[in-house]
């Protein structure tokens, strides 16, 4: 076999083999839907439960570069701790053996029948859970087949000379071992895939077992580089979290590198105990090198925290600190008026993110900074997360026993959370609008440069007065619903559908003030998006708080009885 072949069935099989496990690892995520998230959010409160909770969400997505990716980002948004993301890292460790123990299986020979019976069920079944069944047997099927052709693209290399002496240089130097499993992880960003390759370069003979040991340990520290790579333009607290997956996997490979000879002992005992044949032995190593591993480190979490603290110093102030859910619903049926009253917290709880997001997209309209605009995203996040949770309890709590008033207060509670979660996705918008115009003024100054004209604008937007001034009457407003709402105060409810009638004049006169700067030829295509986009969204945000206003002061809206069976389209006559 040339050498060219070998090179395109390598490759080949490599690139079938990471579509396989992306491809099975998504039909996977959409047959567990939004768990695996609420897993990391939610089952995390101890050690134990987020090396757990890190192995289960592993072992589902068959990826830890993913749950730890997924991990840097709920660090990132103040939803876990660093000490909680440390335990969930270690788990994903130990989740991520699961893959090798699959190839260990070699279910190769029925890749294309298991493709097949993926694709049947993908093109010719309408149901989307056929469908994602049909996914993970296609990308299953694929994983083996691209394991299949690797083999044969590797199977010449034992033939080799230059081959054969590296890997009598790796079994006497385990040094050079970690570092080719450290890079070649590296490169693929896969640890899985690294340890398939080196799966069927054992069963093959083409090494060693004291060769391939140290390949594995060097696996374990290449797949740390997607959580840096995740990290970087983070939160600290983030930085962090990817810190402390290099030092557990940096220190456990040190540790059994030293120990490699009693190690490898140990997994040819348990290979010959019970009749393994080679595949799974990587396999059987991988799960014990990273159990152990686990066992060892688990005890020094809060060292392990310590550490990452001292190597990347600073304030964890950029990350938002997100208090826990108010929420029970254990007690939904037991005690409404109690579960009323949670929902009620949560509620203005959730009002006071609505009020950080707001703040944080004023801040980065008046000094386009970064951080502004992350840090109304992570609320933005923290509010959508808020509204899905709120919004099910709400629902929970209308099948139990209520007092009329109470039943309207439930209803009221869950069109607020419509409510609150709109100005959030407003938020949203007016930060993306800024984004826009933030591109278009720069298009337009580097257009001015080359035709050699000088820029009418120092700044990359146009900062008005005016909409400040609208900004700071809708936060207003906003901060007033919530009081309002929380004191059953009709006095501040009123002043806020007064103030209502001056945003809505002052949004008209910002709409005539972009056309007359427009008209006196000193606008740009971007103050467009800024006064009229954003003004609008301004607008609608107090709109929103003003249905918390009319509902203080006794102007319940949506509270009438409709049968699900009821139309709501109005019957309209036609007129001959």
């Amino acid at each position: 076999m040339s050498y060219q072949e070998m090179a395109f069935l390598f490759l080949g099989g490599l690139g079938i083999f990471l579509f396989g496990m992306k491809y099975m690892g998504d039909g996977l995520q959409k047959t567990a839907g939004d768990s695996l998230r609420d897993i990391l959010n939610t089952f995390t409160s101890t050690p134990l439960r987020a090396v757990l909770a890190g192995i289960v969400v592993t072992g589902i997505i068959q990826s830890s570069s993913g749950t730890t990716v997924l991990t840097v980002g709920l660090v990132s948004v103040g939803f876990m701790s660093l000490r909680q993301a440390i335990g969930v890292i270690m788990g994903a460790n130990v989740g991520t053996t699961v893959t090798a123990f699959i190839i260990g299986f070699n279910l190769s020979a029925y890749s294309l029948p298991i493709m097949g019976i993926g694709s049947i069920m993908l093109f010719f079944f309408k149901r989307e859970k056929i469908n994602n069944i049909g996914q993970i047997l296609f990308g299953f099927g694929c994983l083996f087949y691209g394991l299949k052709l690797m083999g044969s693209g590797m199977a010449p290399l034992q033939e080799l000379p230059q081959f054969s002496k590296l890997m009598v240089e790796v079994s006497d130097y385990p040094i050079l071992g970690v570092g080719i499993g450290t890079l070649l992880t590296m490169v693929l960003q896969s640890s899985s895939a690294t340890i398939g390759i080196l799966q069927q370069l054992y069963t093959q003979g083409s090494l060693e077992i004291g060769a391939a040991l140290p390949i594995l340990f060097g696996d374990n520290i290449g797949t740390t580089i997607t959580a840096v790579i995740a990290a970087l333009g983070a939160s600290v607290a983030a930085k962090r979290t990817a810190a402390s997956h290099v030092v557990f996997n940096l220190v456990g490979a040190i540790i059994f590198t030293i120990l490699l000879s009693p190690f490898t002992a140990v997994v040819v005992s348990i290979s010959s105990m019970f009749g393994l044949n080679p595949a799974m032995q990587i396999a059987v190593a991988h799960g014990i090198f990273n159990v152990s591993n686990l066992l060892i480190q688990f005890w020094f979490i809060s060292k392990i925290e310590l550490l990452v603290r001292k190597i990347i110093p600073g304030s964890d102030k950029e990350g938002i600190d997100f208090k826990p859910s108010n929420l029970n619903e254990t007690i939904i049926q037991s005690s409404p008026t109690l579960a009323l009253n949670q929902a009620k917290i949560e509620l203005l709880q959730m009002g006071e993110y609505v009020v950080g997001a707001f703040e944080a997209t004023k801040a980065f309209y008046e000094k386009q900074d970064n951080v502004d605009r992350e840090n109304a995203n992570q609320y933005e996040t923290a509010i959508n997360d808020m509204d899905n949770r709120l919004t099910e309890y709400l629902v929970q709590l209308s099948s139990a026993e209520l007092t009329i008033a109470e039943s309207h207060e439930q209803t009221m509670m869950l069109e607020l959370t419509k409510d609150l979660e709109r100005i959030g996705d407003h938020c949203r918008n007016i930060t993306q609008n800024i984004d826009e115009a933030i591109k278009l003024e720069k298009k337009q100054k580097a257009k001015d440069k080359k035709a050699g004209k000088l820029s009418s604008r120092d700044t990359l937007i146009l900062y008005d007065e005016d909409l400040i001034d609208l900004f700071n009457k809708v936060l207003k407003n906003i901060k007033d619903s919530l009081t309002a709402f929380e004191n059953d105060d009709k006095t501040m409810a009123e002043h806020m559908i007064e103030r209502e009638e001056q945003i809505d004049e002052m949004v008209k006169l910002l709409r005539k003030k972009y056309i007359s700067i427009m008209n006196s030829g000193k606008g740009r295509a971007a103050d467009g998006i800024l006064f009229i986009d954003s003004a609008s969204n301004l607008e609608r945000m107090s709109d929103r708080t003003i249905h918390m206003a009319k509902y203080v002061l006794g102007e319940r809206y949506g509270t009438e009885t409709i049968s699900v069976e009821q139309s709501i389209n109005p019957v309209i006559k036609l007129v001959d």
